[in-house]
């Protein structure tokens, strides 16, 4: 049997396309402007994304006042320093009002209502986050674990949904992760001296974080945790006094910034540590779930934090965390285990200093994550690290397995973006499979905290009346368990607000805080995820009129005439 040529170049035609294909694939993956390509996409995309979906945010519970706090430190600068209100409005005085001078010194200035002024404001605070969690990923481990670590992160419920309404928590967030990319700058150059750049951007970081929270104060911990490792790894302990010299100029720029930001904080000498004395040791009247029970804020236990922190991060970052750990061991082994670790040492310290200052100090803790929330973006990089690790040794191991890995790591990405966009715009009431997902959660841990989905409900019960056969002319009267502007600002002109609930027509409440069984009547709408009741509006329109033909009775001149016979 004769064979022909051709014949043998069609059957090694498809092997053929196949390695070329490979060898395409192989270029492109190595190719760094391939990757920065894909880091730019992924930006805009993230940007996009904001820029389409900042207005289905709710309005959360303290807005209404953090953004008094802010017109009122506008006051102060305007009225040359005299009018003080800002320095005894509740207890705001305690916290930076970075994010509400900024916010409030725009309103009216930018075509937004004030409340979706905030939330793309706070949205530009997170992706000012998310670039700096790709630019720390990127700088200890390379930019394709920096793109791994900003998609993790914008699918993240408690950073990628809570970066629209935690508008304390996040630009604060953004602020620290951005703190921790300068002190690895740093620590990347022991022990040698930081470039100026990097001095400067230390100090804009810190004084931003500073003027926002007091918990700014753990960078500076890291910081000097930093410089004082580095130093007993490294040595060279002579050019101390010169990085201290050059850090002291970082110092001065946080200053500045913190005392524009936060005035109170440098009008006596004592005031960051009464601050700091406050969030140590602060308590009122507020309970939190933890395990299904209903705990006092000062009461709850020593693991609250690791615990939230443990349920609340995707399950695609806790496997990451896990490889993480191993590969981190194991380079320790290494010759140059000295220079990584002290490389890595701020990210260490910024994942491990917050728990176990909680685990050690146990301050009082409510709304799970929320006041550690700082600690995400340096998880998902930690996580981010971890995985890429676990691919490069599974791929050395064998090429099979390494895509194997990469399979199971996308498949679990997957599973997690899908529960992240189900759950829109209420992402940050997500937990992962540890507790079986928000459902699992339901009952045990804290669920819409801020009342966010209160929005919806106020626009169903809108839309709702419209439809009604018999529509009432004058005004619907509702009642909120909840500030009245996060209703009020969606109901529209049908629709009055009251304080006392008995005079209510609806009755429109967060099922977190307790009070959904609070009146009686059938429910009119509800607010769902996961088949979870988030909000709930109550029909009180039955009840309303039963209060008032009792009213009606014992007014009537028959009730007086009879009251005064039985006398």
């Amino acid at each position: 049997m004769t064979v022909q040529a051709t014949e043998f170049d069609r059957a090694s035609r498809p092997a053929g396309l196949l390695v070329r294909g490979l060898a395409a694939l192989r270029a492109l993956w190595l190719s760094p402007a391939a990757t920065r390509l894909v880091s730019i996409a992924l930006f805009a995309a993230t940007i996009a994304w904001v820029l389409h979906v900042f207005r289905d945010y709710g309005i959360s519970n303290d807005e209404p006042v953090q953004h008094t706090y802010g017109q009122l430190l506008w006051a102060w600068y305007e009225s040359g320093f005299t009018d003080d209100r800002a320095f005894h409005y509740i207890n705001l005085y305690l916290y930076g009002g970075l994010f509400d001078l900024i916010a409030a010194g725009l309103d009216g200035h930018v075509p937004l209502p004030t409340y979706e002024l905030r939330h793309l404001l706070s949205a530009t605070f997170g992706l000012v986050g998310i670039f700096g969690t790709w630019n720390l990923a990127r700088l200890l481990a390379g930019e394709k674990t920096g793109i791994v670590a900003a998609l993790i992160l914008v699918f993240t419920g408690m950073y990628g949904g809570a970066m629209f309404t935690h508008t304390k928590d996040v630009p604060f967030a953004a602020a620290m992760v951005w703190s921790l990319y300068f002190i690895t700058s740093v620590a990347r150059g022991l022990p040698g001296l930081p470039a100026w750049r990097h001095v400067a951007g230390l100090g804009v970081a810190v004084g931003c974080a500073m003027g926002l929270r007091v918990g700014g104060v753990f960078a500076v911990l890291y910081l000097m945790l930093t410089v004082g490792g580095g130093m007993m790894l490294l040595g060279g302990w002579r050019r101390l006094p010169a990085l201290v010299g050059r850090l002291a100029v970082a110092g001065l720029i946080a200053v500045a910034i913190m005392a524009v930001s936060w005035p109170w904080s440098v009008q006596a000498p004592g005031n960051i540590f009464t601050a700091m004395g406050a969030f140590s040791n602060f308590a009122f009247d507020l309970s939190t779930l933890i395990n299904g029970v209903d705990t006092e804020i000062d009461q709850v236990p020593r693991y609250y934090m690791s615990e939230y922190l443990a349920i609340k991060l995707p399950e695609i970052t806790l496997l990451g965390m896990v490889a993480a750990l191993g590969f981190g061991v194991a380079g320790l082994m290494n010759k140059a285990w000295r220079r990584r670790l002290a490389d890595h040492l701020p990210l260490v310290l910024a994942l491990a200093v917050p728990v176990v200052f909680t685990l050690i100090s146990r301050p009082p803790l409510y709304n799970g994550i929320r006041h550690f929330l700082f600690v995400i973006p340096v998880a998902t990089v930690v996580g981010s690290i971890g995985l890429a690790a676990l691919f490069r040794w599974s791929y050395g191991k064998a090429a099979g397995l390494g895509v194997g890995v990469a399979v199971v790591v996308l498949a679990l990405f997957a599973f997690d973006a899908a529960s992240f966009i189900r759950l829109h715009p209420y992402e940050y009431v997500g937990y992962n499979q540890l507790v079986g997902g928000l459902k699992g959660a339901t009952g045990r841990f804290e669920g819409d905290y801020w009342s966010d989905s209160l929005r919806q409900a106020a626009i169903e019960l809108r839309h709702g009346v419209e439809f009604e056969a018999n529509r009432q002319d004058k005004p619907y009267t509702v009642a909120v368990c909840a500030e009245d502007p996060q209703v009020a600002t969606y109901l529209g002109p049908k629709f009055r607000m009251v304080d006392d609930w008995d005079d209510a027509d609806f009755f429109i409440t967060a099922t977190n805080i307790g009070c959904d069984n609070a009146m009686p009547g059938p429910v009119y709408r509800a607010i769902t995820r996961d088949g979870v009741a988030l909000s709930v509006v109550i029909d009180t329109r039955a009840h309303h009129r039963e209060m008032m033909d009792q009213l009606r009775d014992e007014d009537s001149p028959d009730s007086e005439d009879t009251s005064a016979i039985d006398h």
